[in-house]
């Protein structure tokens, strides 16, 4: 064993602990049916991860609510309809080895109605080119979308799931309030960060008491990047201080290049902020281009528990086996052939959409 820290166990909680600290990232893969319930592809897809390893399977962003739901072919935990095919799932999952756990989003002013059926709303109406203008949410709607949240993660934890993350990242609706871009508010949900911050954190508080057996994290963009527009360093770092605080047990920080500092700070890495910041109690996944051995050692010494792939565990469903040379194999890099994916459990439509990512299909 080359590597026995990427290899050994981390505890979440008493009684729940992933068996190596390799886990897989959150995917879009298009792979769900129309009505966001679980496919045999989708399940093909991760269930191969689990067998080849991963010590957590993580879905890709399910939504809460209808009118949250950002693309076709995206898993729905919007209902209890959805609930035997996420048993299934997590059952799958389980038997291979692995904690299961499901991403909670909302797709805010990034939702599209024509795939919801709903028109969008998010923290204020914010025009953006290339999307569809939303109307700002009422207080019926951030008291709704709250208590869909928390039913959500009561049908994660009937399903039988390990964990639950909510999706605070990248420019999605909890991500939207958190920013001083996205939200232009002048009540209680907008202004000041402890305002902006608001919603996620009552968001967390109603996940938890809906589902106090699921370990509860959280993804966080650290700062300003890509879709999470005004989100600045210093802010992500206090809000994961009260999410930690309101009970959050995971952080998960999507990093994009997890090799490069921080823009607001050079010298430093996020992951050693944050770590500076909460301590050794909540543990810290970090994602961002992860594709070798040494790059995911590298994230543990910075002072992450965990690191989480994407990209790279698309191309290698046995990563940690291989790199540990527990199983005969070379990592592939992009570009790889459509049939190198389809032997890798995509189905055709995940192929398709991967193409959209520059230089990963030859």
């Amino acid at each position: 064993m080359s590597n026995p820290l990427l290899l050994s166990p981390v505890v979440l909680r008493p009684g729940v602990v992933a068996p190596n600290r390799v886990w897989l990232a959150p995917l879009t893969n298009m792979q769900s049916h129309p009505d966001g319930t679980l496919s045999d592809d989708e399940l093909a897809f991760l269930a191969r991860r689990a067998d080849g390893g991963f010590g957590l399977i993580e879905t890709c962003a399910a939504h809460v609510s209808q009118d949250g739901k950002a693309w076709p072919g995206e898993l729905g935990v919007h209902d209890d309809a959805m609930v035997p095919g996420l048993r299934r799932l997590a059952a799958r999952i389980k038997q291979a080895g692995a904690l299961a756990s499901v991403q909670l989003f909302h797709g805010g002013l990034r939702a599209t109605p024509s795939v919801s059926g709903v028109p969008t709303w998010s923290a204020s109406a914010h025009e953006e080119p290339g999307t569809i203008t939303p109307r700002a949410g009422t207080e019926e709607d951030i008291a709704r979308v709250i208590a869909h949240f928390a039913s959500a993660a009561r049908r994660c934890a009937e399903a039988g799931f390990d964990a639950i993350e909510l999706h605070g990242a990248h420019g999605y609706l909890l991500s939207q309030f958190l920013s001083s871009v996205y939200n232009r508010r002048a009540d209680r949900w907008g202004g000041p960060l402890e305002n902006r911050a608001r919603l996620i954190r009552e968001v967390l508080r109603a996940v938890r008491a809906a589902a106090p057996s699921l370990v509860l994290a959280v993804r966080l963009s650290p700062e300003d990047f890509g879709q999470a527009k005004g989100i600045d360093l210093d802010e992500t770092i206090e809000v994961a201080r009260w999410l930690a605080a309101d009970g959050m047990e995971v952080l998960h920080l999507s990093l994009w290049r997890s090799a490069l500092t921080t823009k607001k700070r050079p010298e430093s890495h996020a992951t050693t902020l944050f770590r500076e910041a909460l301590g050794a109690r909540v543990k810290i996944v970090v994602a961002g281009q992860i594709w070798t051995r040494e790059e995911g050692e590298a994230q543990l010494a910075n002072g992450a528990d965990a690191i989480a792939l994407g990209r790279s565990a698309i191309a290698n469903p046995e990563w940690p086996r291989i790199v540990h040379g527990l199983e005969q194999g070379e990592l592939r890099t992009p570009p790889v052939t459509e049939d190198e994916l389809r032997a890798r459990a995509l189905s055709e439509g995940f192929v398709r959409y991967m193409r959209n990512w520059k230089g990963f299909v030859a």
